[in-house]
């Protein structure tokens, strides 16, 4: 059965999912039936909400964001200057070490993370100090370098701590993605040290970057013969879940005999498939010899995963190469419905393996 999403279904969740998070209601059904209530109301009186938005949301009521999202289609702010503030190498090393390991920034390319980089400029806190504050409008993305944070929202009349950082992660890009008010307050309970992006960088570099790269993806995914079987709705999911690795010529992506944690597509470039065979009693290093190559399109590391076994084989880089991955977990949860095909190309790979090798080297026979 064919399932389609309807238009308007996920920016619609969204929406109210913002509006959840931010005012974390004690009956949640009471809620929605409010928001969807005031948005039908709204739809019928023509879309336009005025100045309520503040009002309404310190009310607690639902408020329709749907109109504000961003549509990086439609952004102008390209026309804006370029925002550079000026670093110390050390504080770039700093920069750098502190931003590694922000998701948003995964998939920025070299020259995309040098601006991001340039335009994030340092905020030194102290103890106490008000970092964010619910239902303020979004200025800045903070990456965290040193410094504990605690996590306060306020509902019902009654202000609670429901989280808190320690010495890492960022926050404050939902404010920026979706044009909504700060959905809590950020209070730092210690000394410490944040990198500051701001509202118009943030756009302009990482949500249009992240919106181009997922339409490339989506038309890329949409040719792969493994994931024809996928519905429109499955393959989406595949794209959210995708991240980049770039690798260099000669360089080695899966080594044979290592656990499995990752399946491979090739995005650009060649990848060489070996598997090691002694040469000799004699010997005391095996030979690897190559049993495939890949190009665009098509994948490798999938054997691992299908099989619950370490890597059969080791996988290198012939030129410059970039791989869209997926992680265990999700290549488990998403892609089951491959797995017959995957199982096929088991049996199309031994019997290559039985042509080099002479034996069965992949499962149990």
């Amino acid at each position: 059965m064919s399932i389609e999403i309807p238009e308007g279904l996920t920016e619609l969740l969204q929406s109210f999912t913002v509006e959840v998070l931010r005012n974390q209601p004690g009956d949640l059904l009471e809620f929605a039936l409010q928001y969807f209530t005031r948005l039908k109301e709204n739809e019928s009186r023509g879309g336009a909400f005025g100045n309520e938005h503040n009002s309404a949301a310190r009310a607690g009521k639902a408020v329709n964001f749907i109109e504000e999202a961003y549509n990086p289609d439609e952004d102008e702010e390209e026309r804006e200057p370029r925002v550079t503030h000026p670093k110390t190498d050390e504080q770039r090393q700093r920069l750098q070490e502190a931003c590694k390991d922000i998701l948003l920034f995964k998939n920025l390319d070299q020259e995309q993370m040098s601006q991001v980089l340039d335009a994030i400029f340092e905020k030194v806190v102290v103890t106490g100090e008000h970092i964010i504050d619910q239902d303020d409008d979004g200025d800045n993305f903070y990456v965290i370098e040193r410094g504990t944070f605690d996590i306060m929202l306020k509902a019902d009349g009654t202000t609670r701590t429901v989280g808190s950082y320690d010495n890492r992660g960022s926050f404050g890009e939902l404010a920026l993605m979706y044009n909504t008010p700060r959905a809590a307050t950020i209070i730092a309970t210690s000394p410490g040290a944040l990198w500051c992006l701001d509202r118009l960088t943030f756009r302009r570099i990482i949500l249009k970057n992240n919106a181009k790269k997922r339409k490339m993806y989506e038309a890329f995914i949409g040719t792969l013969p493994l994931l024809t079987s996928l519905e429109v709705s499955e393959r989406m999911k595949v794209v959210d879940v995708l991240s980049t690795k770039v690798y260099n010529s000669g360089e080695q992506i899966i080594a044979q005999g290592d656990l499995a944690d990752c399946f491979y597509i090739v995005e650009s470039g060649h990848v060489r498939i070996t598997m090691k065979r002694s040469k000799s009693k004699n010997d005391t290093e095996d030979e690897e010899v190559e049993i495939a190559t890949c190009s665009r399109g098509q994948y490798f590391g999938e054997l691992a995963l299908v099989t619950n076994k370490p890597r059969a084989a080791s996988a290198y880089a012939m030129d410059n190469v970039k791989c869209l991955v997926m992680d265990v977990q999700a290549f488990e949860r998403l892609l089951g419905p491959c797995m017959d095909i995957m199982k096929r190309n088991i049996a199309n790979y031994e019997e290559q393996l039985i042509t080099l090798f002479g034996t069965y080297l992949l499962g149990e026979h």
